[in-house]
């Protein structure tokens, strides 16, 4: 048996929402599991809902999350061009074919004409279905002589070529999530796969183009489903049932109330990412924040896609991508929708930050220390990760809960402040002020002790003397291990803090 291929074929009709990454991890996974190939096809027939710069924005998202095509634009590839508007050469010969096997019409009802149909058919309490019932009715090249459709073609009077679907018949489909599917012909409608102006509609383009590319296995989004029964027929009519891909439709994302289909609009409602990379539109509207943005990193961002709609049938949860490739099965794979957890992503992202190497995290962080307008040092920065990423979810809260390393905190916990700071304690603190000046090693195991040893040898307890020196230096209780703090920050800048913030803490309580 040949080796499988799959394909990832996106529209390039705007940003790439993360349900589509999802769809190319799992061609992804597949492919490398079986030591086949992912092609990437960009479906860009609809000329009308074309938007610049949507395809580099797809081929950056799938960078970012490392699912590299072996095939695709800009790739290669035996089977190119990857773009279906090179393609269009391709498709007219077999509309033509179906229209000579009686599989497929020209029809020439204008806009207007079908809308009157439609608004006469809802006027009955009916829905206008162009089908085999009404096809005979209408304007096409079933009702037309030969010579007035050949008239008509030849003086370029608008027309689309549509599917001649037949009647009374059941379409039986195994898909590999979905086991046995079927759809009886007459719930189907005579779907248009040519537009006049050559472009074919993805009915027919992605057909062809999955026979040419000798696509064996198609996995994608459940919307698609009741349109398989159409390319079921295309198959069948153009003589390639026998090469037909294996279908599985996966399951949908579901918002996270797990009502719904999650859409792009629940990302801006609720402050959440639904996109893998930001997105900006004309229009605030249009303009949308991506995972990449939030603060997560890649293999984060697949571990969480692969568990929705997929499970392992273990309690392992976080998988690197060779681990998923290992582990990974279409049938594996549930019906039932997905519900988008923020909460879990976030909980995924910190487990990759605790897990990665300090090294490996450096570049991802000292970009954000950098754009707040400090430039410590490597061995700084590698100090200083280690202390914060097991307290961290996204990158961001690097600074955000780490950065009174780099400046003077941004605020005091003032309530804090007036429950364990009393003026009594005054001289204590001076007193522990002093002996960490004169430690004369300012390490994180030599302040322990210094500091242990000075609240034990005065008989106070911990509770009083750590959370001021945090209060101190920090501005809040919670942090790193505050010896290892002080040992970052160092002597001076430690001398310095204590200082400043001891007669801050006079003034609030004196208040």
């Amino acid at each position: 048996m040949d080796s499988i291929r799959l394909r990832f074929a996106p529209s390039p009709t705007g940003a790439l929402h993360i349900g589509g990454i999802r769809t190319a991890l799992y061609n992804f996974l597949l492919a490398r599991q079986q030591k086949g190939t992912f092609v990437l096809r960009i479906e860009d027939t609809d000329q009308a809902r074309y938007v610049p710069g949507a395809e580099d924005y797809i081929l950056e998202a799938l960078e970012w999350c490392g699912l590299q095509p072996d095939e695709g634009p800009g790739i290669g590839g035996d089977y190119g061009p990857y773009r279906q508007s090179e393609r269009k050469d391709l498709y007219g010969k077999y509309a033509q074919q179906l229209i000579e096997s009686g599989h497929a019409y020209y029809a020439f009802d204008t806009a207007d004409e079908l809308a009157e149909k439609r608004a006469a058919a809802e006027a009955n309490g009916n829905t206008f279905k162009y089908d085999a019932k009404v096809r005979h009715q209408l304007v096409n090249s079933l009702t037309l002589s030969d010579e007035e459709v050949q008239k008509r073609l030849d003086r370029g009077d608008n027309y689309t070529v549509r599917l001649a679907v037949p009647p009374d018949e059941l379409i039986l489909i195994d898909d590999l999530v979905r086991e046995r599917v079927q759809f009886h012909t007459n719930e189907l409608d005579d779907k248009v796969i040519l537009k006049s102006d050559g472009m074919p509609t993805y009915h027919l383009a992605n057909i062809v183009d999955d026979h040419l590319m000798k696509i064996t296995h198609v996995i994608r989004g459940e919307e698609w489903l009741p349109s398989t029964a159409h390319h079921v027929l295309l198959y069948r009519f153009l003589g390639w049932e026998d090469t037909m891909p294996t279908f599985a439709h996966l399951p949908l994302i579901m918002k996270p109330t797990g009502k719904g289909k999650l859409s792009k609009r629940d990302g801006a409602k609720l402050g959440i990412p639904v996109f893998p990379l930001s997105w900006e539109g004309p229009n605030p509207e249009n303009t949308f924040k991506g995972f990449r943005e939030f603060g997560f990193v890649p293999d984060a961002v697949n571990n969480f896609l692969a568990f929705l709609g997929w499970n392992p049938g273990t309690e392992q949860e976080i998988f690197d991508k060779e681990e998923l490739i290992t582990a990974f099965s279409v049938e594996k794979i549930g019906k039932s929708g997905a519900r988008f957890d923020y909460d879990k992503a976030r909980w995924f992202n910190q487990q990759y930050l605790i897990r990665m190497l300090d090294s490996d995290l450096l570049p991802h962080v000292k970009p954000i220390i950098e754009a707040h307008g400090h430039q410590p040092d490597e061995a700084f920065l590698l100090t200083f990760i280690g202390l914060m990423k097991e307290r961290v979810h996204l990158l961001p809260e690097f600074w955000e809960q780490g950065h009174y390393f780099f400046t003077d905190y941004q605020s005091l916990d003032e309530k804090m402040v007036s429950k364990k700071w009393k003026p009594e304690f005054r001289t204590a603190f001076d007193d522990l002020h002093q002996l960490l000046r004169d430690t004369e090693s300012f390490t994180t195991e030599s302040l322990q002790t210094t500091v242990k040893g000075f609240i034990n040898d005065h008989g106070y307890k911990f509770g009083n003397i750590l959370p001021i020196l945090r209060l101190g230096l920090t501005g809040t209780t919670k942090g790193p291990d505050i010896f290892a703090t002080m040992a970052l920050l160092g002597r001076a800048e430690v001398d310095r803090r204590l200082q400043a913030s001891y007669q801050r803490f006079d003034q609030l309580t004196q208040e």
